[in-house]
Order: structure tokens, then sequence, then C-alpha cells
């Protein structure tokens, strides 16, 4: 890493700290936690970031699908961490389930079958009546069971709860999830062009987020799922030892004030670990003959295919790892909330911005989406509680009756919009490769 680089990342670090410092904190208006809070948003966007570049970066693949990898990680905390709900598989109602999505399993892999052995209208023919008999079989038996789960205690459960197992499991699971779905999707979706594939992924992506907004017996639907386990304490539990209140009166602050900014330091820790074993092994696997390949298969892939190399099978390689990344980075952002709310699941935020990370780090350049997704977190953070002041003080002398002057100030919430792309296209304008190009 050059003296630029170095520089561009002690900037950020720089920015993170004034936030926190009380002799800047007024100027930024910011403190300690928000600082932290920053980092960690940071070190998760990095992540996501990562995974994104993998794609991109190095196979040229335009995934445009993203919020449908992390959501399906955050899917994970709920399903291992939590309780399960005993009551619900007394009654019988896991067992039906599971009855009727291997029903439903079998009528796809018969379809696939009967696709393979027939051939013209006997094939069409079969085909139809397969699918067609086989969604009503299918229909006869999953509804019925969603029916015993769903009306058990919705105000609280209405789920099939988890498995109890120790959260920490759940990343890996998250990213294991996010890799079965790219392995379905892009054993489909890859065959297509460019262009193509963006579109088939951006609907993937929405029909992923509406099955967890709606499937209540997976995850509560939009009822969300609260109080999931944590790999770090509870405030309220550091608050009530006497060890940690007498730790933080040795440092002079509040036993509430110090337990925040602990718990987001144990957080910062685990996440930063992730963030570098990820990056070494980016970094390896980056310089390593089979990184030279992916950028020579994404230079030119008629050259690549024609020196023997599998195209479609390193694509859908590299585009599996990619979004194990993502959804191991929505597994841990679900921790770290305790929260399941799949309506947090916008494209705006978890794909678009994402995306807007890569260009402005550097597309191809692991440090390069490290530094964007930091960037990008900042701004995205900060410009949200800067709009409001920043449009007050330059309508201060209009008339405080203005229509235009209300408008303005109604509008502070697209500020930070307006300022990503801002920030988006000076950089494509005086660095077009991105802050810390690819070498």
């Amino acid at each position: 890493m050059n003296t630029r680089n170095i520089l561009l990342f002690a900037g950020m670090a720089a920015l993170i700290v004034l936030e926190g410092s009380t002799t800047f904190g007024g100027i930024f208006g910011g403190s300690w936690n928000t600082a932290l809070f920053i980092l960690n948003f940071g070190l998760l966007s990095a992540i996501m970031a990562l995974g994104v570049n993998m794609q991109w970066g190095y196979a040229g693949l335009f995934n445009v699908g993203v919020v449908g990898f992390i959501a399906l990680g955050g899917l994970a905390p709920v399903l291992i961490a939590t309780p399960p709900v005993t009551e619900v598989w007394t009654a019988g109602g896991v067992g039906r389930l599971v009855f009727a999505l291997i029903v439903g399993l079998g009528v796809i892999a018969l379809a696939i079958v009967l696709n393979h052995r027939l051939k013209g209208r006997v094939r069409l023919a079969a085909l139809c009546v397969t699918l067609i008999g086989g969604f009503f079989l299918y229909r006869a038996l999953f509804d019925p069971a969603v029916e015993v789960i769903e009306a058990f205690n919705p105000a609280t459960n209405s789920n099939l709860g988890g498995l109890g197992l120790p959260v920490l499991l759940s990343w890996p699971v998250g990213a294991l999830l996010a890799a079965g779905a790219a392995w379905l999707i892009g054993k489909t979706a890859l065959g297509l062009r460019s262009d193509y594939l963006a579109i088939a992924t951006l609907g993937i992506g929405e029909i992923i987020v509406a099955v967890l907004k709606n499937e209540d017996w997976l995850a509560r639907g939009v009822k969300n799922v609260i109080g999931i386990p944590r790999p770090v304490p509870y405030e309220v539990d550091l608050q009530a030892s006497p060890a940690f209140v007498d730790f933080a009166a040795g440092f002079g602050a509040e036993p509430v004030v110090a337990s925040t900014v602990v718990v987001k330091l144990l957080y910062a820790g685990l996440f930063l670990a992730i963030l570098l074993l990820l990056t070494a092994a980016s970094e390896l696997a980056l310089k390593s003959p089979w990184g030279r390949m992916m950028r020579a298969i994404r230079d030119n892939e008629v050259a690549a295919g024609a020196m023997g190399k599998n195209v479609t099978g390193r694509h859908l390689q590299i585009f599996i790892l990619g979004s194990a990344v993502c959804g191991l980075a929505g597994a841990m952002m679900v921790t770290m909330d305790s929260l399941h709310n799949p309506g947090t699941y916008s494209p705006l935020r978890f794909t678009f911005l994402i995306w807007v990370m890569v260009i402005v780090g550097g597309s191809g350049n692991n440090w390069g989406a490290i530094l964007g997704g930091f960037l990008i977190s900042f701004l995205w953070l900060k410009v949200e509680a800067w709009g409001p002041a920043a449009l007050e003080y330059l309508t201060a002398g209009m008339d405080p009756a203005s229509p235009l002057r209300e408008h303005l100030k109604d509008s502070a919430a697209h500020m930070r919009l307006i300022a990503l792309g801002l920030v988006l296209l000076l950089v494509l304008r005086f660095s077009p490769r991105g802050l810390i190009p690819e070498k």
C-alpha cells in the first residue's frame, strides 16, 4: 500500500476520531457513541462492499440483487439463535410443513426429469400436468400447515422459532444460505448477457425480500423478531454489575454511557477480525493464479474460453463467493441490532449504496472497496444530520412564511442522496477508477 492510500485511510480514521472527540464533537454533532456506531456501520458496509467487489471487480458480474443475499444472511440468526417454539412443533404444524416442502421439491425434480427425457408436445403436456397439478397439491398440504403455525400466539410468535444455538454460529450459516441461493440463481442466470443478468438478479432479490416480509411462519414477516441473542453482553447487564460500575467510575464515566461504548467496542473488535480475515483471504486469492485467471475472464471472456478456461464455471464460483460474503454481513448486522426487520431491506440502502462504495473506493481493489465502505457509510449517516442544519442556515435570510423556504426545509431528508451523488460525480470526474484504483 503506497503513501497516498495510507493517507486516505488515515483521513478516514481522523473523521471517525473527530466525530467522537469532545473538542470537535460540537462541530461534527457527535460523541464516542455515534463515532463507534459509524465505525461498526462502516465495518459491516466494508464487508458487503468486498462481496460485491469480488463479483464485479474480479469477474465483471453485474449483480443488482445484493439486498436479497443480505436479507437471506439476516434470516440465519433467527433460525439458529432464537429459542424454538415448542408448541408449534408438538401441534404437528412443523411436520406437515416439512412434508409439504418435500412434496414441492419432488414436483420440481419430476419436472426436471420429464424435461430431459421427453420431447415435443408430449414433454409440454407432461410438464403442464406435473407443474399445475403439483402446485395445487403443494398448496393443499402447505396452507393448512402454515395456518397451524401462524395461529399460535401471533403477538409474540406465529413462527417456527430457531434452534437455540450460539449466535456466532449463525454468521457462517448466513453465508451458507446466501451461497445456496446464489448457486440456484447462478445455474440459471449466469448464462444470460450482463444486462439480462442485472435484471434477473434485481427481480430475484426483490422476490427474496417479499418472501421474508409475507411468510410469517418463517420469521414473523413484518411483525419482526426482537430479542435475538447477541455475542456480547447487554448494556443493562453491564449496568447491573458492581464490577463494571466501579470500572466505569475509574474513568469518570456514567455506567449507562460506558456500557454502550463498551458494547460497541466489543462489536467493533469482532467485525474488525472478520474484515481482516476476509481481506487477507481476498488479497491472497487475487494475487494467485486463480485471481489472474478471473481477471483474464473479466477482460476478455472469448479469449479466456479459447484458452480452455471454464468461463461459466468460474463465474458461478465467484458469484457464490461474493454472495456468501454479503450473507455473512447480513447475519452480522442482524446480530448487532438484535432485531430482524425485513421492512428495512431496501434496494437503495443494500444494493445501490453498496455499489457506490465499490465505485468510489475503486473497483477491483479490495482496499478500495473497504475505503469506499467507510467513506460512504460516514457520509450516509452524517449528511442526514447535517442536511437540516445546512438548509436552516442557507434559508435564514428568507421570509419565515415563504413557501420556498418551507419546501427546502421539508426536502432536507434528501440531502444525503444529493451529497452522495455529488461525491460519486466528483470521483468519476477526477479519479474515474476510484480513490484506490486496481493495479
